[in-house]
């Protein structure tokens, strides 16, 4: 890792200017607050190894922010790249417990979900809607493309680490696949990703604080109706294909207690814990 507080030359891309640390960290790092620390880096491999790696010695609230990813991991070890200063790249440091049963931390993807999009809904104007259980959507030309993703992973000390990855100002020709989409292709009104990221962790830090005061009831933190409401998965002819090589069609119901997605098959109602949802077209 090297660290970009200091960049080398701020301008060197008038389009995509650099993280301002300093600035951020003035912004959230208050007494009482949840981020006790942030640091931003020019380069790594992955935010979320790099957290994972360090968690024992980190309070909970780290946060670290890269700014190119060069061994970026999504769900089942995907890979995925963009250029640097393009996008949001970045891990927090969470630890739910004692106050969350651990059977409940199963919603910190879903939660951040949540979080990402009402973030930036309020400082980007771009309506992000959530596809089970972890990738965040944006609508351009119609279409919805994927524009981010989300994954939790755990610490051999317990603590969870999240990251977010976000694509910010890809244009049409640097989008890795067709399928994918960025805040500017969607019609953002700010790509400023340091008034994007700021209200992305004000609104996590916001979410976090409810689920955890309810002791991680996402009823009573009102996050399962908050995912509910943005999950554009709900509502669809949907195939989850599921570990092992099997796979479940139906139609999307609901989100249970526990974070599932429950479907209505030909074979009755059945919950999906894990698996990659394919989103099928109306007939």
């Amino acid at each position: 890792m090297t660290s970009s507080d200091v960049p080398d030359n701020r301008w060197s891309d008038l389009g995509r200017p650099p993280l301002n640390a300093p600035a951020l960290r003035r912004a959230l790092l208050r007494p009482g607050a949840l981020w006790t620390s942030l640091d931003v880096v020019r380069a790594t491999g992955s935010t979320n190894t790099d957290l994972v790696r360090r968690a024992a010695e980190l309070q909970e609230g780290a946060v670290l922010v890269a700014e190119e990813q060069t061994a970026a991991r999504g769900r089942l070890d995907r890979q995925w790249s963009a250029p640097a200063r393009s996008g949001l790249f970045f891990s927090v440091l969470l630890r739910p417990g004692p106050e969350v049963p651990i059977e409940r931390w199963g919603w910190l993807p879903l939660l951040t979900g949540v979080a990402v999009a009402t973030g930036l809904s309020r400082s980007a104007g771009v309506d992000t809607a959530l596809k089970w259980p972890n990738d965040l959507l944006v609508t351009i030309g119609g279409d919805e493309r994927k524009a981010g993703g989300i994954l939790a992973e755990r610490a051999d000390d317990g603590a969870v680490v999240v990251g977010i990855g976000l694509n910010v100002s890809l244009s049409a020709e640097e989008l890795p696949v067709p399928t994918a989409g960025s805040l500017a292709l969607a019609g953002a009104v700010s790509t400023d990703r340091d008034t994007l990221l700021r209200a992305v962790l004000r609104s996590l830090e916001h979410w976090y604080g409810e689920w955890r005061a309810a002791g991680g009831d996402p009823a009573a933190a009102r996050l399962q109706e908050a995912y509910a409401a943005g999950c554009s998965t709900l509502g669809r002819s949907v195939r989850a294909e599921l570990p092992g090589d099997t796979s479940l069609t139906g139609e999307a119901v609901a989100v249970d207690g526990d974070g599932r997605l429950v479907l209505a098959t030909a074979q009755g109602v059945q919950p999906v814990g894990a698996g990659d949802i394919v989103h099928l077209r109306p007939a």
